[in-house]
């Protein structure tokens, strides 16, 4: 069983998310556990304060180190592990990140907030990630992607295991588009191969497409994948 430890200022946060849908029956069923863990309870003095003003100076306030720091000390070490903390300086979640933590006993998320973190709290963590360039109030929202993205790589999350691997950024690409009844609808039609019982001419219009709406979308990935897989051109 998988164990997810998130240390958190707001732990109620996480009641609707944990509940519902594909992680709530997850969790259900024990695929996983998730444990929430909030600072203050570790706090040094009676108020339970866990920020302070920033040494120099300057605007908003500065989660102090002891109460993370024992915070996180406090949770059982499962191996192998990682302990990822929430920054917008950090890498930038990826697929293949998700995967590496799936194959983990245990994976620690710490959730920064106000306007930042002692930087002494980085010794803490593995890893360090972020959703995009982009600050959010807090560390929450991206805990909960990675809870989401790592759980249903699971065993036993996801109905059909090999539905994952169609999947947008599994092999490198862009999913190819996905059509469902009926037919036609407002003068949009499905594409006809879909309709033709040809498996192999589907899965090379599937194969195709990819590599159109990858290239077209996310030029990026698609120079990378370029590079990794000597691909040919969508044309070809």
């Amino acid at each position: 069983m998988m164990r997810f430890d998130i240390v958190t200022l707001f732990p109620e946060f996480f009641a609707s998310p944990l509940a519902a849908g594909l992680v709530g029956r997850a969790l259900g069923r024990g695929l996983a556990t998730v444990h929430l863990t909030n600072p203050r309870e570790f706090a040094l003095d009676k108020h339970h304060r866990v920020d302070d003003e920033p040494y120099g100076g300057g605007v908003g306030m500065v989660l102090k180190p002891e109460p993370m720091f024992a915070a996180v000390e406090s949770l059982p070490a499962l191996e192998p592990r990682a302990v990822i903390l929430m920054t917008p300086q950090g890498q930038p979640l990826t697929q293949n990140l998700l995967h590496t933590w799936s194959r983990l006993a245990q994976v620690v998320l710490i959730c920064g907030h106000y306007e930042g973190f002692d930087e002494r709290i980085r010794h803490l963590a593995t890893d360090e990630v972020s959703l995009g360039d982009f600050v959010l109030t807090g560390g929450e929202i991206p805990a909960l992607a990675i809870l989401n993205g790592v759980l249903r790589l699971v065993p036993g999350t996801v109905g059909k295991p090999a539905s994952l691997e169609a999947e947008s950024f599994s092999q490198g690409l862009l999913e190819y588009p996905q059509y469902t009844r009926p037919a036609e609808f407002r003068g949009w039609r499905v594409p006809e191969v879909l309709l033709s019982g040809n498996h192999e001419a589907i899965a090379q219009w599937r194969a195709h497409q990819q590599r159109i709406r990858t290239q077209a979308r996310r030029p990026d990935l698609w120079r990378r994948w370029q590079g990794s897989e000597g691909a040919p051109p969508p044309g070809d």
